[in-house]
């Protein structure tokens, strides 16, 4: 029983340590844009999210219905490092209002707890079914734990949502990697926030 409760303990301040480290280097190195810089990055991510868009329809065709009818979605593109037990990732995204078309820029920053050693970089789409869950996403912002995974539940019953993973009632998130879609995000906290510089 001791055993398990220090476990927890030491998982807890882990994810801690990587989500400061993942802040730091967010924040830490973030530098005021130009207009010119801004409008190029902008540029750049709408490209990312329709080329993850695209992806993602060609390994799960349902999800293009999915959200097309959905009231929003977002896409993020993720970069991160792990170093044996901690890590620590950060990543540009945009989520867009499908009624009133509005792009919201945004950013991601991640820590994760698990033996590992290397960089790995992926993409992350969120389908939002319900428009207040979107507004709640883009206006507050949004932290994802690392115990939410426990309880998270895959669309595998070849509906709409086959091969995304449902973080919460309505709110459905799929992942791609180098190799396809993942079904695992165990050990990780993640937040979102609007990204001041290109708002």
């Amino acid at each position: 029983m001791e055993t398990g409760v220090r476990k927890e303990r030491f998982f807890k301040v882990g994810v801690v340590a990587a989500l400061v480290l993942g802040l730091i280097l967010a924040v830490g190195t973030a530098q005021a844009m130009t207009k010119k810089e801004a409008d190029q990055t902008r540029a750049e991510i709408r490209k990312m999210a329709q080329e993850t868009l695209s992806r993602l329809y060609k390994l799960r065709p349902s999800a293009k219905g999915a959200i097309s009818s959905a009231a929003g979605y977002a896409v993020f593109s993720n970069f991160g490092t792990k170093i044996f037990f901690f890590g620590g990732g950060a990543g540009k995204g945009v989520a867009v209002d499908q009624k009133t078309k509005k792009e919201t820029f945004m950013k991601m920053v991640e820590a994760q707890a698990g033996l590992g050693l290397g960089v790995k970089k992926y993409r992350v789409v969120i389908v939002f079914e319900r428009q207040k869950d979107l507004n709640q996403f883009v206006n507050s912002g949004w932290e994802f734990g690392g115990q939410t995974s426990a309880a998270a539940k895959y669309g595998s019953d070849g509906g709409a949502f086959a091969g995304a993973i449902s973080v919460s009632p309505g709110v459905w998130m799929y992942q791609l990697t180098d190799s396809g879609l993942a079904l695992e995000l165990t050990g990780k906290a993640t937040k979102y926030y609007k990204d001041s510089d290109l708002n």
